[in-house]
């Protein structure tokens, strides 16, 4: 197993690490032994007590938060349940985008049969709410440059919300996008109060696409 490279690591103190997650790694150890490699056992390596707080899908790339010890897992979990954390996401998607910003609310649940695949019910979904924002346009390949705000944290959800309204991210073949060297989707930005200080935490990652 490798372990986190030292460029991969944004902050790190007694209370938390702010680590970059690339693109096809997964956040937390899968069911199957093939799947037990994830960012969060490679941070262990070098800091045993390093405890999930939130994830990121496997395909999507960029800035996750991890606690140290329990008591900081709690305190931080609290602030992503109190929609404390301040995350935007930067997304190619397909098409030109009308608008200039906006918003997608439509209540999302797990397509069982299908799993893990997500799908819009208005009976049974959740309510799910994404703010976007076009950064820039590129008419020659047929691509919008998106930021995302994703106002809720349900599984999926900018990847399903996006391709709900005719933008699939590319490369996100799951959601009907055409094949791409990657899904192009990235956590840019992450911003939280730390748990001991009580100081205010803002962390940028460049998009790698």
């Amino acid at each position: 197993m490798s372990i986190v490279m030292s460029e991969l690591i944004h902050f790190v103190d007694q209370a938390l690490v702010v680590a970059e997650k690339p693109a096809g790694l997964l956040s937390v150890p899968g069911r199957s032994e093939e799947n037990k490699d994830c960012l969060v056992t490679r941070l262990q390596l070098q800091y045993e007590d390093a405890m999930t707080v939130h994830r990121l899908d496997q395909v999507t790339s960029g800035l996750m938060l991890y606690a140290r010890g329990k008591q900081m897992q709690v305190a931080l979990s609290k602030q992503f349940e109190q929609r404390q954390v301040s995350k935007r996401y930067e997304a190619l998607v397909e098409g030109l985008v009308e608008g200039e910003s906006g918003q997608i609310d439509l209540p999302l649940i797990c397509d069982w049969p299908n799993r893990p695949k997500q799908m819009v019910s208005v009976e049974l979904g959740k309510p799910s709410l994404t703010r976007w924002r076009v950064l820039a346009r590129d008419v020659a390949a047929q691509t919008t440059r998106l930021e995302l705000e994703p106002v809720t944290g349900r599984s999926h959800q900018l990847r399903l919300h996006l391709a709900s309204i005719g933008h699939p991210i590319v490369g996100d073949v799951m959601y009907e996008a055409q094949p791409a060297m990657r899904v192009c989707l990235h956590a840019r930005r992450l911003a939280f109060v730390h748990p001991l200080t009580g100081v205010a935490l803002a962390f940028v990652s460049a998009c790698p696409f």
